[in-house]
């Protein structure tokens, strides 16, 4: 086999992958603009599925609740995730070693197992009086719920990111004066920023995504997932091409727009890496 048919195959089986992972969206997307409710047939070309879409009460709530807890509970695991691994970081390296195979945990564990282990957590908390008379479950169990599978995520990104560090830059800084809280925020949290934003984009996506720990947790509360499990029992209504294809579309450009801040922040960084090396090397 020569090199060209090498490429060729090679290039072949990538575009195959693609499709594989693409052409099923592509269609949903495609679909979702269908003059008829048909899932088989285009008949034609269409923007009622989209305004029927943002006229529908229950998928805007739906909408609205999964945003907020996303949001909320983003922020709080992000937060704890980081303070977390700086914990994690500054312990001996076995006590490292066991409280991140105990952090791995809740990643490897089937969701349904996390999900019925929370309810029967609340659960057994309402029988000691938690919650009060309108009982817990709710936003409260969701938002704990959320932050709890979330938090290993920060952990688990923030963490390769932190070791990389060079200690050095840190003692450096308490050298020239700073007080280790300043030394944090003006010396370790600019570089560990990348990692933090993306372990928060992580979270969003698994927040607004989640379905089987929502579902257990949720009370009387709809977050979209659940809203649209309760419309596809009965009937798969085109709206939800259209909202499957609104969530795509937002995913994907939270997804660019995290890369390109990324690519952007690692060439300032190099470009900074270069200009220090040749004023050194101009000062040799």
């Amino acid at each position: 086999m020569n090199k060209r048919t090498s490429k060729i195959l090679m290039r072949t089986y990538v575009i195959l992958i693609f499709c594989f992972l693409y052409l099923p969206i592509a269609v949903m997307i495609a679909f979702s603009f269908n003059e008829s409710k048909s899932r088989a047939v285009f008949t034609g070309f269409t923007l009622d599925w989209y305004k029927s879409l943002f006229h529908n009460e229950m998928i805007l709530s739906s909408l609205a609740l999964s945003l907020v807890l996303a949001l909320v509970s983003s922020v709080v695991a992000t937060v704890l995730g980081t303070l977390a691994t700086i914990g994690i970081n500054s312990m001996s390296r076995n006590s490292q070693l066991i409280i991140n195979n105990i952090s791995y945990v809740p990643v490897v564990n089937p969701e349904i197992i996390t999900g019925v282990s929370l309810m029967l957590l609340f659960v057994m908390a309402q029988t000691f009086g938690i919650g009060g008379e309108g009982g817990l479950f709710g936003w409260p169990t969701l938002l704990i719920a959320h932050i709890t599978f979330n938090v290993p995520y920060v952990i688990f990104n923030v963490s390769p990111k932190l070791r990389q560090l060079d200690p050095s830059i840190y003692n450096a800084a308490l050298d020239l004066g700073c007080t280790p809280r300043q030394a944090f925020i003006k010396v370790i949290l600019p570089q560990l920023t990348p990692a933090i934003l993306s372990a928060f984009l992580i979270c969003l996506t698994y927040s607004i995504d989640d379905f089987m720990i929502s579902y257990f947790n949720s009370g009387t509360m709809q977050t979209l997932p659940i809203a649209i499990y309760s419309m596809t029992r009965k009937k798969v209504s085109p709206e939800i091409n259209a909202l499957s294809a609104v969530m795509f579309c937002v995913i994907l450009t939270i997804i660019l727009v995290s890369n390109y801040l990324d690519s952007r922040s690692y060439k300032k960084n190099q470009t900074a890496i270069r200009k220090a090396m040749s004023e050194e090397g101009g000062r040799a």
